[in-house]
Order: C-alpha cells, then sequence, then structure tokens
C-alpha cells in the first residue's frame, strides 16, 4: 500500500492506494469514530462490494446504513440527491455521521454534496470502484449534480476525510469504463507531466490489460499530480483549472448528447483533441505533437472526434461552461506537451475552425 497527503493544513487527508484495501476496514476507523456511517453506492457497485464492506466495518463495531442509487450519469440530478437525504433523515442520521462514497465519480460527486449540505455538512468518505473516480474526481473535494442546461453547475467545494483506493475492484471494470479514465489519467501527462506521458506511451498496453503494478503506478502517478495542484490552488482560483484540459468541449459533449449517452471520459478525450488541435492553430502545439496525442488515444480506443452536434450548438453549450469569465469562454490550451495555459482570448475564427474539423474527424 501506498499513501499520499492533500495538504490542506486542518483540512488535509490520506489517499491510499493499493490491492484488497476494501479488506483493511481499520484504515478507515479513524474516521469513524461514531461507530455509525451511511453507505452511499449504486445498483451496479453494490453486489459487488457493499456487504463485504459492511461486515468489516461490522466486525470493527461500525453499523452502516446502505443507501443505493441506480447507476448512471442521467440519475446525477436534484431528485436523487433527494433520495439521499431521504434516507439518512429516515435513519436519523447526525451530524457525526460519515457517509462512505462507494463507487464511481457520479457517486462520489452526489454523495460529497449530499454530505456538505445534509446538516450543513457531515464527514464523508471516497471509495472509488473506478479508475476515473481514482486519479480524479475522489480527490480534490469537488461535488456536486448535473443541471439539464449544464454539467456539474450545482455543487460545493467539500473536501473529504479520507481516500481509499482499492486497485482490485478494477477487475470488475468494464473495458469501457477503464478506458474512459485512462482519458482522465493522459491529462496528466499532458498538462504538467512530460514524463509520465512518455511512460503512458510505453505502458498503456499494460493498463488495458489491467495489469495491478501499471495501474497502481498510473494511480499513484496521477493522484500525486492532482494533490499537488489541489494544495495549491483548492477553489480553481488559478493553477486548478489546468485539471480540465478536454472538460469545456467535454462538457459540452455530455450535454448535448443527453447525460450518460457518451461517459465522462470519452467526452474528455474528444475535447482533448479538440483543445490540442485549438492550441495548433494558436501557433502554440506542433503539428506532430497532435498526432502524437491522437495516436496515444486511438491505441486506448477512445473518441478522437465530437458527434456531429453543429457549431452553433457547441458555441451555445460552451457558452453555458460555469468557467466563463466576463462573458469569455476560458480553454485550457497547451503550449506544448507537459506544458498547459488557461486562455480566454481565442480567435473565433480560429475556434470555428476547430469546431467544424473535429465533427467532421474519422
Amino acid at each position: 500500500m501506498q499513501k499520499l497527503i492533500v495538504g490542506l493544513e486542518e483540512r488535509s487527508y490520506p489517499i491510499f492506494i493499493g490491492s484488497n484495501l476494501l479488506g483493511c476496514a481499520e484504515l478507515l476507523l479513524p474516521y469513524l469514530t461514531a461507530g455509525r456511517a451511511a453507505v452511499v453506492t449504486n445498483t451496479t457497485v453494490a453486489p459487488l462490494y457493499l456487504e463485504s464492506l459492511r461486515a468489516k466495518l461490522h466486525d470493527h463495531g461500525v453499523e452502516t446504513i446502505p443507501v443505493i442509487l441506480p447507476d448512471g450519469e442521467q440519475y446525477k440530478n436534484s431528485e436523487t440527491l433527494g433520495a439521499i437525504y431521504n434516507a439518512l433523515l429516515s435513519s436519523r442520521c447526525e451530524r457525526n455521521t460519515p457517509l462512505i462514497a462507494l463507487g464511481g465519480g457520479v457517486i462520489g460527486d452526489m454523495t460529497g454534496y449530499a454530505a456538505a449540505t445534509y446538516l450543513r455538512g457531515v464527514p464523508f468518505i471516497q471509495i472509488p470502484t473506478t479508475l476515473l473516480a481514482q486519479v480524479d474526481s475522489s480527490v480534490g473535494g469537488k461535488t456536486g449534480i448535473n443541471h439539464p442546461l449544464g454539467k456539474n453547475m450545482i455543487g460545493a467545494f467539500y473536501q473529504p476525510k479520507a481516500v481509499l483506493a482499492d486497485i482490485a475492484t478494477l477487475d470488475t471494470l468494464a473495458d469501457k469504463e477503464l478506458r474512459a479514465g485512462i482519458a482522465e489519467v493522459i491529462k496528466y501527462g499532458l498538462i504538467r507531466d512530460l514524463p509520465f506521458f512518455e511512460w503512458l506511451e510505453q505502458n498503456v498496453e499494460k493498463l488495458l490489460a489491467k495489469d495491478g503494478d501499471a495501474l497502481q503506478y498510473a494511480v499513484l502517478r496521477s493522484c500525486q499530480n492532482k494533490s499537488e495542484v489541489v494544495a495549491a490552488d483548492e477553489r480553481e482560483n488559478g493553477e486548478r483549472a489546468l485539471l480540465n484540459l478536454g472538460h469545456t468541449f467535454g462538457h459540452a459533449i455530455e450535454t448535448g448528447m443527453g447525460y450518460g449517452t457518451w461517459l465522462h471520459g470519452e467526452a474528455v478525450a474528444a475535447g482533448t483533441i479538440m483543445a490540442a488541435d485549438l492550441s495548433c492553430r494558436l501557433g502554440w502545439l506542433r503539428k506532430e505533437d497532435v498526432e502524437r496525442i491522437i495516436c496515444l488515444f486511438k491505441r486506448v480506443n477512445l473518441p478522437v472526434s465530437a458527434p456531429a452536434m453543429g457549431v452553433e450548438k457547441f458555441m451555445q453549450l460552451m457558452g453555458l461552461d460555469k468557467k466563463m469569465v466576463n462573458g469569455k469562454i476560458r480553454f485550457v490550451l497547451l503550449k506544448r506537451i507537459g506544458c498547459a495555459v488557461v486562455s480566454g482570448d481565442v480567435d473565433p475564427e480560429l475556434l470555428r475552425q476547430t469546431l467544424v474539423l473535429n465533427s467532421a474527424r474519422g
């Protein structure tokens, strides 16, 4: 097992990374002092891991309240959030009753937001069971739900007490979900870690084959990158915005296609290629580097082009992005592989060219 610390002074917390950590309930006991916790999960993850986790916690004297939600991005909404509140209220959960998020990014985001708002704030713990959640959404305290007009537009910054990333849970992960998670792993190499990007070029087939050592290294390196950024800029006033590479385009795809039609990582992959193309049009990124990035995403069998939604619809949806400042869309772009910047000054014609080309690329 490896342990990282997200350094946020009195709100610092550990990330435990290793195989078969669900069997090590003692790691969570310091955060379960009330002897009671609610476990929020979904209909896919519950049959796999819920009862074993509850049994382990019961062995240590912790009573658990299961909250099982439907699975899918389309359920990341106020109605499902209300179901969490209903379960907590019905069970008379108090301010010292932690919420445990057992699942992927949707479960983590919604559980975190419920924790931030129930009784004005209760503790919560992240146990991410997808690669995307382990390397990205479980770390950093971004919580929230979607709105029909925009993804993640309602939420709060609310840090967990601990993150338990059990690499063994990825054994049951569908290949499509695994590939979606790799999109977020590649992101770290592109924005700030060229040696990691080069490692991915050499080892991506190991990740696709679910090689345990390779997966643990990728999760560790990704979490190291994210924890450093979060510690420096918790509320996204500066450097943390770089973690949104591909997300302005990607969120537009998810919203425009209907939540759940494209996986988040798939939309981010297509959005990253669009950001690379725009970076090249601005004279920053070399054409051969754009092709290098496309090649890696293709090896993972991730989308390298956006769905044909139309330029005007794309522009309209990006205009709803929460990173808008003074009416301008802000994009995370690449100066080179391993170096990203945030820019709100993009020539509209160059942006239009990117949208036209990437909707047509096969």
